[in-house]
């Protein structure tokens, strides 16, 4: 089936998803900050198995701020389906995709695969916006990393 079939922009009631959107991001006043200014795709395979959000950072960047996929779903390509995804959607539109993310073992290798390489890191991010430790792959996450791609020279990513 047609990727762009089964991804959908959701415009309203954004927050019926928030059990989703707590997986990639665990207080919800933190999502509280981009949820409304960002645009919100689910991956819908007879079933909602994924869900992103991005936002224009202005510049030419747009930032994924969230990103899960359902945890009986995972390790089966829905997140890199819709990174590639955004890529279609927004090459020509944005000069760079960037994701924010934890230094973590399970996280920075799946964004590396998908063809994004670290730029720059914000210390103590986690530690300072949040109001508990939050850990993830059994590492308390304290920086936040960031990794950038090119949408002006990116490929689509292959199967």
């Amino acid at each position: 089936m047609d990727e762009q079939k089964k991804i959908r922009e959701i415009k309203e009631n954004k927050k019926q998803y928030l059990d989703l959107l707590l997986l990639a991001d665990e207080q919800e006043d933190m999502i509280d900050r981009y949820l409304e200014r960002g645009t919100m795709y689910v991956l819908d395979d007879d079933g909602i198995k994924a869900e992103c959000v991005v936002t224009d950072e202005g510049g030419g960047i747009l930032e994924i701020k969230n990103l899960a996929v359902a945890p009986d779903s995972q390790r089966c390509g829905y997140g890199r389906r819709m990174i590639r995804f955004l890529i279609n959607a927004y090459s020509g539109c944005f000069d760079t995709l960037q994701v924010g993310t934890g230094d973590s073992p399970l996280t920075i290798p799946f964004y590396e695969s998908c063809g994004f390489k670290k730029s720059h890191v914000v210390k103590g991010f986690f530690t300072e916006h949040y109001d508990h430790p939050i850990y993830e792959g059994g590492h308390q996450l304290t920086d936040m990393v960031y990794l950038r791609m090119s949408l002006t020279t990116e490929k689509n990513l292959e199967k």
